[in-house]
């Protein structure tokens, strides 16, 4: 097991990341009047086709794990939950809304998702206006922290103002002082880079360049040149699939493995071979952060749930999303997303008593008990615009041996 590495952040930073919560307030009409007993059924936007469809069989595969165990635990209400309702957000906004659209005319009780932020930011409108709850475990735009959800949009996964401090001190401490970020031009690349650069500057390192790109560019001539012109002695590389693309452009620039720093949407084991199929060592050095887990029995039982997986990335986020839900339901003594929303957060925080398995923490709440559920991805706590507060990052790394896990680092608010 690799090392687990405290990281506290300042005061300034923190604020940013706490000023961008707002309390949503829980009115928001609809949901139904499903009664304690009734069947909970769950449907999940994910990203089986387009650009992220690498992921998607690990957040399926958690959700569908974590309805296993509530099931062997006698599921929500005395009730077993059926197999997930599955929805295509295909990275296509008008695909992901007629996705959502469905769910909403199926009436089931919670959706989990979407995958990519940018889907989110697509569907919330549809899902939450139909006053059900939504709960992704792999959005982490900062903008969502804002959105006007009525109070029934939730995630799991920790913001990129909470990943970006993270990567940045990766960089200083591996001796990075005139740095460069590269990112997709979009919600997630704006809010990445706004936080790695802060970060960086805040840490006394100089921030000599930064770019960003097309998603659908076919050429990166420009970056490249934008890139070696800086003379940047590392580079953060905020992207998606495409990014393994701009990857070998810069390599075959002449920059090196280990100057090169990586966010979540590159986070695959096979990436050396995406970016160079001749030569997949080239990429060797790269570091890369992503929302993560200190989960090695999770990670056991998930890879025994479903042996073909491969990266399990935002994998315990998405068992928790579910996992806090069907305790919410169990606080609230119903499945109507208007009656359980109410306890979401309230599960998972203190004053309760810390549990760690839905089968543990509803028998708490049977004995009267209130709960903090000590989620697989972490001590989550969400606030009450339902935003994490805590949260564990991997810090991965490409060496000879291949993919492995350096460091994890838990984030934490400096007081």
């Amino acid at each position: 097991m690799a090392p687990r590495t405290p990281l506290r952040i300042g005061a300034a930073t923190a604020a940013l990341v706490l000023g961008l919560t707002a309390c949503g307030d829980g009115d928001n009409g609809g949901g139904g009047t499903a009664d304690a007993g009734d069947e909970f059924t769950f449907g999940i936007i994910y990203p089986q086709t387009g650009p992220l469809a690498f992921l998607g069989p690990p957040q399926e595969a958690a959700a569908s794990y974590a309805i296993e165990d509530i099931n062997n635990a006698g599921g929500i209400l005395g009730t077993d939950v059926p197999a997930l309702n599955e929805a295509d957000e295909a990275g296509d906004a008008g695909q992901a809304n007629d996705a959502a659209n469905n769910l909403v005319a199926d009436e089931v009780n919670a959706v989990i998702g979407a995958g990519a932020s940018a889907m989110t930011q697509a569907i919330y409108d549809t899902i939450t206006g139909a006053g059900i709850v939504q709960c992704s475990g792999a959005n982490t735009a900062p903008e969502l922290s804002d959105i006007d959800d009525g109070g029934y949009y939730f995630r799991t996964a920790p913001s990129d103002l909470m990943a970006g401090p993270v990567l940045a001190q990766r960089m200083v401490e591996d001796g990075h002082v005139s740095t460069a970020i590269v990112a997709r031009a979009d919600d997630y690349g704006s809010g990445y880079l706004d936080a790695v650069e802060s970060e960086l500057e805040g840490l006394g390192a100089d921030v000599v360049h930064t770019d960003t790109y097309d998603p659908d560019a076919t050429n990166f001539d420009t970056v490249v040149n934008g890139v070696n012109g800086s003379d940047a002695d590392a580079v953060a590389l905020i992207s998606f699939e495409e990014g393994a693309q701009l990857m070998a452009e810069l390599l075959e620039a002449g920059i090196d493995g280990d100057q090169l720093y990586l966010t979540d949407g590159l986070n695959d084991p096979d990436l050396g071979t995406t970016v160079n199929e001749n030569d997949p060592d080239v990429i060797n050095g790269t570091t890369g952060v992503t929302p993560g887990a200190d989960a090695p029995e999770f990670d056991e039982g998930l890879r025994d749930f479903d042996p073909d997986l491969d990266v399990l990335q935002f994998a315990p986020q998405k068992y928790d999303c579910v996992t806090t839900i069907a305790l919410a339901a169990e606080s609230a003594q119903s499945t109507d997303p208007g009656e359980y929303v109410e306890h979401i957060s309230d599960v998972t925080r203190p004053p309760g008593t810390e549990c760690t398995s839905f089968e543990e923490c509803r028998d708490l709440l049977d004995d009267g008990d209130d709960i903090d559920y000590q989620g697989v991805s972490g001590n989550i706590d969400l606030d009450d615009n339902g935003d994490p507060t805590t949260a564990t990052f991997e810090v991965f790394h490409f060496d000879d041996d291949g993919y492995g896990i350096d460091d994890y680092v838990d984030y934490a608010y400096d007081d």
